[in-house]
């Protein structure tokens, strides 16, 4: 007869400084099915997933007062895999679906999941003007480079110069720079890392949830199936090799440095990736500076009808 052994709750053990295995990891944040797993092989959402668990775990969050909000992409199951609350709603809206329940739910613990795509580009609208209330959710970004769901065509961050299922030419368009667009914005914590890079990202993740704002992290990710073998690196340790190699961090970059655009053109190719923490500001947060007026308004009311 197999015996389950019960992992106590994040909020009740002992931090150490030794890492939570990842079995009771799994046992603690995860929900996974035993068949149908919707990843690719070597696809990097995986590690992404894992870096988010070791976040949860690091912060000693409780999932039942975690929401996770999403839409449409490769991306999309991964908060299904997860034991917090998520809405899985239309492309592009995740940042107006987490909106609603930082709003409604301001005790809870929200992050907005979402494809460079999905956030990018249909849902860019949503996601700029989250940045600019600064309402304390966390956007956490992952950039394949392209659509991958529907067969690898090209996106908001292809690398120019690159090849896609509808570039077979190359890229002709210069990519967005998710960061830049975000700080932009009026983000106030904004950082970047890969999947190459796990105790880094991570670190990423657990700092932009613990930050009193809008957070944006863009993880790096590979899609070897569908970018990486148009360009040259087939197979998962291509791709995640590639990371590490062509990855600086922002500590060793001149700051002139941490936003160029980058390419794959044969002639020409920038793919630097600077990583690290690129932006931090301290401003009023959305839903506190909401309340407030609400309250003012109220009192105004009752001084109306008094």
């Amino acid at each position: 007869m197999n015996t389950i052994t019960e992992v106590q709750p994040p909020q009740a053990r002992k931090r150490k400084q030794i890492e939570t295995p990842m079995d009771d990891m799994i046992q603690m944040y995860a929900d996974v099915p035993e068949k149908n797993f919707r990843y690719c092989p070597g696809c990097g959402l995986g590690m992404a997933q894992s870096a988010i668990m070791r976040a949860f775990d690091r912060l000693g969050l409780d999932p039942s007062k975690v929401a996770t909000a999403g839409g449409s992409g490769c991306y999309s199951p991964l908060a299904h895999y997860l034991k917090s609350s998520h809405i899985h709603g239309s492309h592009g809206r995740a940042c107006a679906y987490a909106t609603g329940l930082k709003m409604a739910r301001p005790e809870l613990t929200v992050l907005a999941l979402q494809g460079d795509g999905d956030c990018l580009s249909i849902g860019g609208n949503h996601f700029i003007h989250a940045a600019r209330r600064n309402i304390d959710i966390s956007v956490i970004c992952f950039n394949n480079f392209g659509f991958g769901d529907t067969g690898g065509q090209f996106g908001p961050t292809t690398p120019k110069g690159s090849v896609t299922e509808t570039s077979n030419a190359g890229m002709p368009e210069a990519a967005f720079d998710a960061c830049k667009l975000a700080i932009g914005a009026g983000a106030t914590y904004v950082a970047r890392s890969t999947v190459a890079h796990p105790a880094h990202l991570t670190k990423m993740i657990a700092d932009a949830i613990a930050w009193k704002g809008f957070a944006f992290v863009e993880v790096l990710q590979n899609c070897h199936v569908f970018w990486g073998k148009r360009n040259g690196m087939p197979q998962a340790m291509d791709m995640l090799k590639y990371f590490k190699d062509n990855s600086v961090r922002n500590t060793d970059t001149p700051q002139e440095e941490w936003f160029d655009i980058p390419t794959y053109a044969v002639d020409e190719k920038n793919m630097k990736f600077v990583l690290g923490v690129l932006h931090k500001e301290a401003r009023n947060e959305f839903g506190e500076d909401y309340d407030k007026l609400r309250q003012r308004a109220m009192a105004q009311a009752v001084g109306v009808s008094g």
